[in-house]
C-alpha cells in the first residue's frame, strides 16, 4: 500500500519532496489530488516514489551535461528547467496535462511535465523497456528546453502559427527530430562523463525512439500511417536522429531545419 499523503504528508512524500527540491523537480502536483478540495489527499505509491527519485537523478545528469556542452560548444551558461512530476492531471500555462497527453515541455514557464504513469505506459503498452528508455524520454523533454534556450523553439512555434495545419505538422516534426538528436548528444556526453552507460542502455534508448514514432503509434492504433498528420517523425527518423547526436556529440549536427533529408 502506498502512503496516504496530504498536508505535511508521510515519510515517503517528504523524501520525494527533498529529492525534488535539491534536484530541480517540482513534485507538488504529485502530492495533490486535483479532484479534491484544498487539503485533499492522494495515494503515493512505491512506483510514484521510485519515479520521483529516478527523474530527479536523470534531471541532475542532464543539468551537468548541458552545462558542459553549452560551455564548451557555445561559450554560454546553461539555465536548467524545472521538471514537474504529476499523477493523473495537472495544469500548465500551455494547457492541462494528463497521462493521455504524454510528456511535454511548456516554453511559457520553462518546465517539462511528466506523468508518473507514463513510465508504465512506456514499458507495458509501448514495449520500450529499461531504465535508459525512460531516461531518454526525460532527456527528450529537456532537449526542448535546450531548443528554447537557443531561441529555436520560439521561432519554430511562431512559424507554425502562420502556416497550414499540414505545414505546421511538418515544422513540429523538425522540432521533435532535433530534440531526438539533442537527446543523443546528451547520451554521448553522459556516457563519457559518468561512465555508467553501456551499449545495452543505448540500445534501449534507440528502441524507445522507434516505438514512439508516428507511424508505429498509428499502426498500433489500427490506423494506416498518414504522413501529413505526423508531428514527431517516423520510427526510422527518430532513431536515426538520436544516433546522429550520439555519434557526433555536436549541436551543429542537429540542425533539422536546414536539411531536406529528414
Amino acid at each position: 500500500m502506498g502512503a496516504r499523503v496530504g498536508g505535511i504528508g508521510g515519510v515517503g512524500a517528504i523524501a520525494v519532496l527533498l529529492i525534488g527540491y535539491f534536484l530541480g523537480v517540482d513534485v507538488t502536483p504529485l502530492l495533490q489530488d486535483p479532484g479534491a478540495q484544498s487539503g485533499g489527499t492522494t495515494e503515493l505509491t512505491q512506483a510514484d516514489r521510485d519515479a520521483g527519485r529516478f527523474v530527479s537523478v536523470t534531471l541532475a545528469d542532464t543539468e551537468e551535461v548541458w552545462a558542459e556542452v553549452f560551455r564548451d560548444q557555445l561559450g554560454r551558461t546553461y539555465n536548467p528547467p524545472t521538471l514537474v512530476l504529476f499523477k493523473g492531471v495537472t495544469q500548465s500555462p500551455c494547457g492541462g496535462a494528463s497521462g493521455a497527453t504524454g510528456p511535454f515541455y511548456c516554453p511559457a514557464d520553462k518546465k517539462a511535465y511528466l506523468d508518473t504513469d507514463f513510465f508504465t505506459t512506456l514499458d507495458r503498452r509501448l514495449g520500450a523497456k529499461g531504465d535508459f528508455a525512460a531516461a531518454y524520454v526525460v532527456a527528450h523533454e529537456i532537449a526542448h528546453h535546450v531548443q528554447n534556450e537557443l531561441g529555436i523553439l520560439g521561432r519554430a512555434n511562431q512559424a507554425r502559427q502562420q502556416v497550414s495545419q499540414a505545414d505546421s505538422n511538418a515544422i513540429s516534426v523538425r522540432i521533435e527530430l532535433q530534440a531526438d538528436c539533442l537527446s543523443g548528444v546528451w547520451a554521448r556526453t553522459a556516457a563519457q562523463r559518468f561512465g555508467s552507460i553501456d551499449r545495452g542502455d543505448l540500445e534501449e534508448a534507440v528502441d524507445a525512439a522507434r516505438r514512439i514514432g508516428d507511424d508505429t503509434l498509428q499502426k498500433a492504433a489500427g490506423q494506416r500511417p498518414m504522413p501529413h498528420t505526423f508531428t514527431h517523425g517516423t520510427a526510422e527518423q527518430r532513431s536515426r536522429w538520436f544516433m546522429t547526436g550520439l555519434q557526433s556529440g555536436q549541436l551543429a549536427d542537429c540542425d533539422t531545419f536546414s536539411t531536406d533529408d529528414l
